[in-house]
């Protein structure tokens, strides 16, 4: 008992430290290459945030640049007006642009830096985007390019625009993309999209999902059984996929500003009922389905972001759910690990779901005010 009171105290304090520090965390996300021929030129717009690039953080090896050696550097970027931010990124550029590898018919293209925009962020804990204009000159003939850049500038999503069946490919740190036709055709088959999204939505989950992994753990705090875990856990995944859907389509779009503070609310709530009820009541089922249609809306933002390739829109689709879900399975699995045998206990509500899911409330309450009255 003595142990598992430890156990779980533990537990709580972690999540609450881990949490409130994902509140205010620079997570690195992939950044977005539209790459599109202009007659004899190639243009590639490049949108990300550029201050870890200017900090000299490894985006490779880096999930949070609030953990990188260069952190104080970066949060002073941060801190730059955005017109100081540009001036700082033109007079990089030449140092960047060793590191930008655009070829075509054997040759290394000279990609110069046309146009640089610093975007406003949406919310004020949250990196804001930069947009770097490259322009190119072909050469006669060219009838491909390949892409590709310096690990240390983390992962792209490259996006061709204005053909037919347009080339998509996610390129991890490093890599090189296929050879894109210029005159298109290049898009990914069905098989190809379904596998380079699975990564996409299981990093979604791990390590940047916090937010999603404690509602998990909260459906994981009151019932540590299988069955019915597994069964609150499709339904969820069932209604994230139909918003998901929805919203990727067009169909649905609700604001981030408000989709966000309901996430945290919807968490709250899941933690409130672990504290006051023992058991599975019948309505919890259908709350969870309602709060994966809400949680839908919060994946739908990151495609957003990334986009879908159009030609293998479905495929796509179901590799970035089929990567949530695994990334769910891996935070219940190790959920089970530290305290699921400890779930027939009869002392297990007391001294294991009560603290930790006060410091899941505590937690997703705090965001809610960050996400509201502080944005």
């Amino acid at each position: 008992m003595r142990r598992a009171c430890l156990l779980s105290s533990s537990l709580a304090v972690l999540i609450t430290f881990l949490s409130f520090s994902a509140g205010q965390a620079h997570e690195v996300v992939p950044a977005i290459g539209d790459l599109q021929q202009e007659g004899r030129s190639l243009r590639l717009t490049i949108r990300m945030p550029m201050e870890g690039i200017l900090a000299g953080i490894d985006l490779a090896n880096t999930r949070d640049t609030n953990d990188a050696p260069q952190a104080a550097g970066y949060d002073a970027l941060r801190a730059l007006p955005a017109e100081r931010l540009a001036e700082e990124i033109r007079a990089f550029w030449p140092q960047m642009a060793d590191g930008i590898e655009l070829m075509a018919e054997g040759r290394r293209l000279a990609p110069r830096l046309a146009a640089v925009e610093v975007l406003p962020a949406e919310d004020p804990a949250l990196a804001r985007d930069s947009v770097l204009t490259l322009q190119a000159a072909l050469p006669e003939g060219a009838g491909s390019v390949t892409f590709r850049w310096k690990p240390e500038y983390g992962s792209i999503v490259l996006r061709q625009q204005g053909v037919e069946a347009p080339y998509t490919g996610y390129l991890t740190p490093g890599s090189a993309s296929e050879p894109i036709a210029l005159a298109g055709g290049g898009a990914e088959s069905g098989w190809e999209a379904f596998a380079s999204y699975v990564p996409v939505g299981f990093r979604h989950i791990l390590p940047l999902g916090v937010d999603h992994i404690l509602f998990v753990l909260g459906l994981f705090l009151l019932s540590t059984r299988w069955r019915p875990l597994l069964i609150q856990i499709s339904l969820f995944t069932l209604a994230h996929t139909i918003t998901l859907a929805l919203a990727s389509l067009g169909i649905v779009a609700v604001p981030a500003a408000i989709v966000e503070p309901l996430i945290a609310a919807s968490i709250i709530f899941v933690a409130v009922e672990n504290i006051f009820t023992t058991g599975l009541s019948r309505s919890r089922p259908f709350v969870v389905f309602g709060f994966g249609l809400l949680h839908g809306l919060g994946f739908a933002s990151v495609l957003g972001e990334i986009g879908l390739p159009r030609e293998a829109f479905v495929p796509a689709l179901v590799g970035f759910n089929l990567g949530v879900e695994l990334g769910q399975l891996a935070v219940i699995a190790a959920a089970f690990g530290a305290v699921g045998w400890l779930g027939r206990k009869p002392w297990y509500h007391r001294a294991v779901t009560v603290p930790a899911s006060l410091g899941i409330a505590l937690v997703a309450a705090w965001w809610v005010l960050e996400r509201t009255l502080l944005s």
